[in-house]
């Protein structure tokens, strides 16, 4: 018990801790501390010392120079090959079931992505198709109407001396910084416009090709009537799938900046082919 009273009377007890001058012997600088002051002092010094040193490595750039760790340029090439990495499983996926999709075709098969369900809510067997009054009085009305109506009738390109039969719509507004030349093998034109402006379809159809390439970024093809194809490259996202239906003016893609090459700001390249030859989209469209 004394043993105890005197460990605690130990640590109770004051001490100085003092600076004194050499020549003068005139006492500069006193402390006094017990020795349980000492070891919280101590303690929080070191604490602290540990708690700067984590604060320096974690939010500045210290952490660079530990062995091992990646810089701003490896992290960054880290991640847009994983980028990279998932557009290109994302294309051999498309490409897999398109090549599957057209096996079964030729072998006259149904596609993988065709679902055909019947109905067998009703018996449709028992439906008789007779002609009524009011079916024959609605068709010789629209014969009538339709009679001096010259835009009926075939459509297509062969019967139209020039595409000027066809309105295309602007696919986005802006300010042209690239001509189409055919000698330099720029087969569309480069508009710039504001930034997140969306993309639109120039005429009606369907959507053939959605991917990402290192040269042109993210691309959207779309398949018109009339072996008509328009091409929009440089998008900065997708808004449609392969196989998608479109309308004239519909958004389609947001504007933007991908790929690697042929790119030096947010624009939209646009191209339009027919019948695999490449036309200049300034004689079709007003941007």
């Amino acid at each position: 018990m004394a043993k105890n009273d005197k460990k605690k009377r130990n640590w109770r007890d004051k001490y100085r801790f003092s600076i004194v001058n050499d020549t003068t012997f005139e006492e500069v600088w006193r402390v006094r501390l017990t020795q349980y002051n000492a070891f919280l002092l101590i303690t929080g010094l070191v604490l602290f010392i540990i708690g700067a040193t984590v604060s320096l490595i974690a939010f500045t750039n210290l952490r660079e120079f530990i062995p091992g760790y990646p810089d701003v340029t490896m992290r960054r090439n880290i991640l847009m090959s994983a980028i990279r990495l998932d557009s290109l499983d994302k294309e051999l996926e498309m490409r897999d079931k398109y090549f599957a999709n057209m096996n079964a075709i030729i072998s006259g098969k149904e596609p993988a992505d065709f679902y055909s369900v019947q109905d067998t809510t009703g018996n449709y067997r028992s439906i008789v198709f007779k002609n009524t009054p009011e079916d024959s009085a609605l068709r010789a009305r629209v014969e009538n109407e339709e009679k001096y109506n010259l835009t009926l009738g075939p459509s297509s390109l062969e019967s139209v001396v020039s595409l000027a039969g066809l309105h295309f719509f602007p696919p986005v507004k802006g300010i042209i910084s690239g001509r189409f030349d055919e000698r330099t093998k720029h087969f569309g034109t480069d508009i710039v416009a504001k930034p997140k402006s969306s993309v639109s379809a120039v005429l009606d159809g369907t959507v053939i090709f959605t991917g990402w390439t290192m040269e042109t970024g993210f691309v959207i093809q779309i398949q018109h009537t009339n072996n008509i194809v328009s091409i929009y490259k440089h998008n900065a996202s997708l808004l449609k799938e392969t196989g998608d239906l479109v309308k004239a003016g519909e958004p389609i893609s947001i504007i933007g900046n991908s790929g690697e090459l042929y790119t030096s700001g947010p624009h939209l390249h646009f191209e339009i082919w027919y019948k695999g030859s490449p036309l200049d989209p300034e004689k079709h469209i007003l941007f």
